[in-house]
């Protein structure tokens, strides 16, 4: 499974993110955007103001990719829905492992 919104980068993978805050719950809801473009879009829970949706998404992805807050950093979108995560510590294989388990969602 090669995904393009997860691509390997020195010292783990990054990971585009449409953010879609205010929702009923946080989850997996597709892909937004095709090919090269495309981002995992995640319906979030905590509404955006004050970096809530952001420490929102960041335990999210923590969770979903068997790693510790700290070892997840937004490095850009900080300010947008459009956003890239880098995840450390995490190889490309076991994180498209760990979204094959999301299974038709994406």
């Amino acid at each position: 499974m090669s995904v393009g919104f997860v691509r390997a980068v020195a010292g783990g993978v990054t990971l585009a993110v449409r953010a879609q805050p205010g929702a009923k719950k946080t989850a997996i809801v597709g892909i937004y955007g095709e090919g090269a473009a495309a981002q995992l879009k995640i319906a979030v829970q905590a509404p955006p103001l004050e970096g809530r949706a952001n420490l929102a998404l960041i335990e999210f992805l923590a969770e979903l990719f068997e790693v510790t807050k700290s070892q997840v950093k937004i490095v850009s979108g900080e300010l947008s829905r459009s956003k890239v995560f880098l995840l450390r510590g995490i190889v490309l294989t076991r994180a498209e492992a760990l979204l094959a388990g999301w299974g038709s969602k994406i």
